[in-house]
């Protein structure tokens, strides 16, 4: 008998991502505030590609386009992009040591960012500068702790086992 898909995980995460995303932090911690849907996305499409793909960053990038004001496909084009490579060279990734998966991250994250001022600069939009890259920077030192909470949270859902009475 086949188990049951558990997806409340990703779902959960998902949610926390979009709700921290739009939390307002004071002036200096917003400029380094990562970008936390992004990397939540990062994950789930490199521990469950078989669950998390393309069409959840699409939707994922709109809500996020949304909910900050910026322009419709902003961040669902870079989330699209990241996400391929991520789905891409999952098996790859999946088989470094920690801090080799956090420079993947990294390079992922930079792509995310160059994406956006891409996307900023053939619109005429002002950038946002440098915090950009402080965003990335906090981001990719932040990874290994989201990825051991978001490890933890993943492995509950998939070796628990099931009540049968």
């Amino acid at each position: 008998m086949a188990r049951p898909m558990r997806t409340w995980p990703a779902v959960l995460c998902f949610s926390l991502a979009v709700v921290l995303e739009v939390m307002p932090l004071p002036g200096p911690l917003e400029a380094m505030k990562p970008p936390i849907a992004a990397m939540v996305m990062i994950y789930w499409s490199l521990m469950w590609p078989e669950r998390v793909g393309l069409f959840i960053a699409l939707v994922l990038g709109l809500c996020m386009d949304i909910l900050h004001g910026q322009l419709l496909g902003q961040n669902a084009l870079a989330l699209l992009v990241i996400t391929y490579l991520t789905l891409r060279f999952h098996l790859q990734i999946r088989i470094y040591p920690l801090w080799q998966i956090t420079m993947a991250v990294f390079a992922l994250l930079l792509i995310y960012g160059l994406l956006q001022v891409l996307v900023e600069g053939i619109a005429g939009l002002a950038s946002t500068g440098y915090l950009r890259w402080t965003q990335i920077v906090s981001g990719t030192v932040l990874w290994p702790v989201l990825m051991g909470a978001m490890d933890r949270l993943r492995q509950r859902a998939d070796y628990r086992k099931p009540n049968i009475n």
